[in-house]
């Protein structure tokens, strides 16, 4: 074993009593969930043959196959953002699916060379929090994306960005159909091709992240700046009935 490089340093910038050390003991859980895994799937287009929703239901397939519960969200008459009230039944119903996924599946056509705005209301109606709760930090994400022409990766890489923004734990691997017209039957089935093997590997690897992550997400994202700010937060709250 190596020396450290500051064996005598100290941290004066630090709050010792909130700092914690990653131990492997707490990434092992006694007792891990037994029910099926949770996933909720959205999609990023309302034409009545969509891609996307096509390919969605293809991924819905297999995460069932694998012994997964889905549930697919419709935006069907979900309003734009701002443009109704928190209590809109489509937003409580996107919202309280948000809460009961483990992990989630978004699908979008590449339009204008990025994700559709059906699929930004969707993900935009959902808050980074609500009281207490987080409804997706520490669950985990995997991008899909369908193509009208050669293979892209412009709407993945936006939904990439905003998994991160909702602290999601989004599984390395993506998928993105090129010329999606060619890839579907007429009943709406996926062809048998490369890009749906993609499909399945995706779905494989989000299917064991969620496995593995499930029962630790709280601790995965867990962090120093937050349990500071709730230290401070609760000191003036005391200090403010003190008075």
């Amino acid at each position: 074993m190596s020396e450290p490089l500051f064996p005598e340093a100290t941290l004066p910038a630090l709050r010792a009593e909130l700092f914690e050390v990653p131990t492997q003991e707490r990434l092992s859980i006694p007792s891990p969930s037994q029910h099926r895994p949770r996933f909720l799937l959205l999609y990023g287009s309302l034409r009545e043959r969509s891609y996307s929703r096509l390919l969605t239901f293809e991924a819905a397939r297999l995460l069932e196959a694998m012994g997964g519960e889905v549930r697919i969200f419709d935006p069907a008459g979900l309003p734009l953002p701002d443009g109704a009230p928190d209590s809109h039944p489509k937003v409580q119903e996107l919202r309280q699916l948000a809460v009961w996924a483990e992990g989630m599946v978004w699908c979008s056509p590449e339009r204008h060379g990025a994700m559709t705005g059906v699929m930004k209301s969707q993900i935009d109606w959902i808050p980074l929090s609500a009281g207490a709760v987080r409804p997706t930090q520490g669950k985990t994400l995997a991008v899909m994306q369908v193509c009208g022409g050669s293979q892209s990766f412009n709407a993945v890489n936006q939904m990439r960005v905003l998994g991160r923004w909702m602290r999601m734990l989004t599984i390395p691997n993506q998928s993105s159909v090129a010329k999606a017209f060619a890839e579907f039957s007429e009943e709406g089935r996926m062809k048998p091709s490369a890009f749906y093997d993609r499909v399945v590997d995706v779905m494989e690897e989000l299917f064991k992240f969620t496995l593995l992550t499930r029962d630790l997400g709280p601790y995965l994202v867990d962090r120093y700046s937050e349990r500071k700010e709730s230290a401070e937060e609760l000191s003036r709250r005391v200090s403010q009935r003190a008075l």
